[in-house]
């Protein structure tokens, strides 16, 4: 837990400003990797399935973000695991490292446990919400077997917040570049057939997701007990010894990171059902921006796991100019790879609109008409988006989850929500209106949470001036 009046004094490290900066790249560089080929996964599951057919693409997309919205709360107790290693690690305290890491696991595997029968259960839920029988019918074969990999994915996620905290970050980039590899070689041979293979159509999807989840799982322990410095941790000697504190504050860390990610997920969701009450052709734009703002998240959002680290540590050894300069660089890299792509996206709109449309098609015009201003906003978007990522980075650094919870709720929903609705039908901007207001509850994220960030090292005492 953060105690803001702490007494911090500065450590005997490098604080340079050189040493930050690379240090940021030098962690931002494979999770911001790992970040794309995941998404490249998913991409390539809808792509792959959506050739046999629109009920088929239609299911895979609801099971896969039903598996994702589970999935993405339970990440939250894997990303609380890394502040409290990157802490530990920090005050040279390798006990208190193992028992983070392993109440970790403990809680993510309960989690899966939890909520297994949620996800058994896809099928009448899915019906309840209105979702067409074949369609819900599908899309629980894939859940039913896709299901098992919720197991694997979130201990792979505690491992990776594990080795994330220690520095070690490349191997992260090589796993989830070979699990891409896997996902689309099983994805061809399962899904249609070749070679021999069975031609088990959505269900083989689902087999590759939970292999793909397996490999990913197994190459990462691999890789830690191969590696002496990492194995000399024995996160895996007595595992069924528990550390009731450590369990508790995973909880106690998890929870408001799990609610937050929740919170903006589905405030994208609600995003897509306003943009379809306005209009087909308005929904499709939609889609090609979100398309592209998805992509170019994954720059801060890897930034703001290095920023986590790099906070984490500086604070865990008691450097308060570290703190300071590690959350300055990962803010400055942040920024100017936003500054980067908005000019991308404010100079090509229609250009990058045209990937993802068939020209010939007949009302291609009208769908680039409007993805091109929508693709202009999603270049300030990302801006504001990226800034609010890495200040809920740092301060989780910091161990600060609840108040940035609190923050980010207000942020979405009050102001973000409230002004996507009222641009978009009382002010009758339309599909603009709905970016605009996001964009607005987004930088109101962007300004609580890093005037929260500074506000808290401001008031522990400072050894010099940044």
């Amino acid at each position: 837990m953060l105690t803001a009046n702490r007494e911090l004094v500065s450590a005997q490290t490098d604080n340079s400003w050189g040493t930050h900066f690379r240090a940021s790249v030098y962690l931002g560089v494979p999770f911001i990797g790992a970040q794309l080929a995941q998404l490249a996964i998913n991409t390539t599951d809808v792509l792959m399935v959506g050739r046999l057919g629109a009920v088929q693409l239609a299911a895979i997309i609801l099971a896969t973000q039903f598996f994702f919205t589970i999935f993405i709360f339970g990440s939250g107790f894997a990303n609380a695991v890394v502040p409290m290693v990157a802490q530990a690690q920090g005050r040279g305290d390798r006990v208190s490292v193992r028992r983070s890491v392993r109440m970790g696991m403990w809680v993510v595997l309960l989690y899966g446990l939890v909520t297994a029968p949620i996800l058994w259960m896809a099928e009448p839920i899915l019906l309840l919400a209105g979702q067409k029988p074949e369609v819900s019918a599908l899309a629980a074969e894939y859940l039913h077997i896709a299901q098992w990999a919720i197991f694997p994915s979130l201990i792979f996620m505690v491992l990776l917040a594990f080795l994330s905290g220690l520095e070690r970050a490349g191997i992260i980039l090589y796993v989830t570049l070979a699990t891409l590899v896997l996902n689309a070689v099983l994805c061809y041979l399962l899904i249609y057939g070749h070679f021999g293979f069975p031609a088990l159509g959505i269900f083989g999807a689902a087999v590759a997701a939970l292999g793909v989840a397996l490999l990913g799982a197994a190459l990462t322990i691999g890789y830690i007990r191969s590696q002496p410095e990492l194995d000399r941790h024995e996160l895996f000697v007595r595992f069924w010894r528990p550390d009731w504190p450590a369990f508790r504050e995973v909880i106690y860390l998890g929870v408001p990171i799990s609610l937050t990610i929740l919170a903006e997920v589905s405030l994208f969701t609600v995003a897509s059902l306003l943009m379809g009450t306005i209009g087909t052709i308005e929904l499709a734009a939609h889609g090609i921006a979100l398309q592209f703002a998805s992509i170019a998240f994954m720059i801060p959002l890897g930034l703001a796991q290095a920023g986590t680290v790099r906070v984490g540590l500086a604070y865990g050894s008691g450097d308060l100019l570290g703190v300071r300069r590690a959350a300055v660089a990962v803010l400055a890299l942040g920024s100017w790879f936003a500054a980067v792509g908005s000019t991308i996206f404010a100079l090509l709109p229609y250009q990058l609109a045209t990937l993802y449309l068939d020209t010939g098609r007949p009302d291609a015009a009208e769908v680039l008409a409007f993805a091109g201003p929508l693709i202009v906003i999603a270049g300030a978007f990302q801006l504001v988006d990226g800034l609010q990522a890495i200040a809920a980075g740092m301060l989780r650094g910091l161990k600060d989850t609840t108040v940035p919870m609190i923050l980010a709720m207000i942020s979405y929903w009050p102001i973000g929500f409230v002004c996507a609705w009222a641009f978009a039908f009382p002010l009758e901007f339309g599909g603009v209106g709905v970016w605009f207001g996001f964009a607005l509850g987004l930088a109101a994220a962007a300004l609580l949470l890093n005037w929260r960030f500074f506000r808290l090292i401001h008031s522990m005492r400072r050894p010099a001036a940044v």
